[in-house]
């Protein structure tokens, strides 16, 4: 008996998952039938926006009149801290003093 229970359940799960592949068939079947009976489109993209009236850029325009005692002083121009390989051969100083050296753990001994 209990076999025969088993095997008819074993025959109902597998009409069901027949069943639902079939409908999964049949649902793609009738969205490609649609797509292909429909009035092709393609995306399209949106127009281009219509460009604003021309701005004179910030390079057109003359740089703003710098103020004795502003915000940040102009002169003398500002300059790197630490001058590149060849100024320094040069003869430039670096305006900082050299980074401080890390500390380090005592070394690894081997085993």
């Amino acid at each position: 008996m209990y076999s025969d229970d088993r095997r008819r359940a074993y025959r109902k799960d597998l009409l069901l998952a027949s069943v639902m592949v079939a409908a999964g068939l049949a649902v793609t079947g009738l969205s490609l039938v649609r797509l292909r009976a429909g009035n092709p489109q393609m995306a399209q993209a949106t127009q281009p926006l219509q460009s604003s009236p021309t701005v004179p850029s910030a390079q057109d325009t003359a740089p703003a009149e710098s103020k004795p005692g502003g915000e940040r002083p102009t002169t003398p121009a500002p300059e790197p801290a630490r001058p590149d390989a060849e100024a320094q051969k040069a003869g430039a100083t670096p305006a900082l003093p050299p980074a401080p050296a890390e500390k380090t753990a005592a070394p690894i001994r081997e085993r």
